[in-house]
């Protein structure tokens, strides 16, 4: 990481104020009420809170003008009629932020929800910590609403442990092959937009939310990853989310249930790879970062990543690892994605595990 990159993501000399939370709703009448009012009963109250309307048809607005006298912080409510192809959920956490980060100044934090979520009395309080520890941004976790998830058929909640288990497993191979300082264990794998929060530095550092119809929080954060920002995913920190089928954005959680109660999907979450695929791809990962830090390579990490000796060196000499890693899973084809059909989970559960298994040895020689 270049000199002026790194002072810029190390400086913390003071709190990270003002907290500014933003939220798109579309057609939220149901549930914005409960949304604010726990933003209000924090026991560290944000500084002003962005409702964006995207689209409304009901009345969202005037509940949330009703509501507004008695919360604790400023709300802004924005109402927009944006045009079809950008009448989606990305655009409209893309424009909520960007109206918070107007608020926020360059020394602000923004963070992020949804408006059919419920924070919990610490939720602002621990992300602000969060961040005053040195994290550029902090993914909190995402809980189905206990009443709604006693809905969901057990099928459903099932294949969703599984599911869950081995992506859990893949995380403690990549901690132990290559980790993070930043982001210890206990941690979690969720770049949720119901829990994200990040320094306005850090947000302006990389264009703000994408411009995509849907995944703009994995997206986010992703790009956040790419410039060696400090991504910590905080499990003491969790928000209660609508269990509902009948979801507001395309693509998000409710068309996954829904398309799940009919039929189970071919293919687990992107994020679940074999267990084999998995440690190869996190010791690269490791040895890639060596090069990095060395600014140099060998013949022998491009011949294993089975990509010319010179596009590697070029990646490695590049301001930041998480580029050059990502340049470099682009590039090889060693790398490249396998997914895993639900079919499949509970095996590669285990191989996972006895990936572990033969890891831990090792793994105590070198605390040892």
């Amino acid at each position: 990481m270049s000199h002026k990159i790194a002072e810029s993501f190390d400086s913390a000399e003071k709190p990270l104020r003002p907290a500014i939370v933003a939220i798109p709703a579309r057609d939220e009448a149901e549930r914005i009420a409960a949304c604010l009012t726990a933003l209000s009963d924090q026991q560290q109250c944000p500084d002003a809170v962005v409702l964006l309307l995207n689209n409304c048809a009901d009345a969202t607005e005037a509940i949330a003008r009703a509501v507004a006298p008695r919360l604790r912080y400023r709300l802004s409510i924005v109402s927009r009629d944006l045009p079809r192809q950008h009448a989606n959920a990305g655009c409209a956490r893309r424009l909520a932020m960007q109206l918070a980060a107007a608020k926020a100044g360059r020394t602000g934090v923004l963070l992020a929800t949804d408006a059919d979520t419920v924070v919990p009395p610490d939720w602002v309080g621990r992300n602000l910590a969060a961040l005053e520890r040195g994290a550029d941004v902090v993914c909190g976790r995402a809980v189905v609403d206990p009443w709604e998830a006693a809905m969901i058929p057990a099928h459903l909640h099932a294949d969703d442990a599984l599911e869950c288990r081995l992506i859990a497993l893949l995380d403690d191979i990549a901690w132990m092959l290559d980790p993070e300082a930043h982001d210890p264990p206990p941690r979690h794998t969720e770049a949720s937009g119901a829990s994200l929060a990040v320094s306005v530095d850090a947000y302006h550092r990389v264009g703000g939310i994408p411009a995509i119809a849907c995944g703009e929080d994995r997206a986010f954060v992703a790009s956040l990853w790419r410039m060696d920002a400090r991504v910590r995913h905080d499990p003491g920190i969790k928000v209660v989310v609508s269990g509902r089928i009948e979801g507001r954005a395309e693509g998000g959680m409710a068309d996954a249930i829904r398309r799940r109660m009919v039929q189970q999907d071919e293919y687990a979450d992107e994020q679940a790879e074999p267990a084999e695929d998995a440690a190869r791809r996190y010791s690269l990962r490791s040895r890639v970062r060596q090069a990095w830090s060395a600014r140099r390579t060998d013949g022998g990490l491009a011949a294993d990543l089975d990509v010319a000796a010179e596009l590697v060196a070029g990646a490695v000499s590049g301001p930041f690892f998480g580029s050059a890693w990502a340049e470099l899973e682009r590039l090889s084809p060693v790398l490249r994605r396998r997914r895993v059909r639900f079919a499949e989970l509970s095996r590669e559960i285990e191989r996972a595990e006895d990936v572990l298994r033969q890891l831990a040895p090792a793994d105590a020689m070198a605390a040892d």
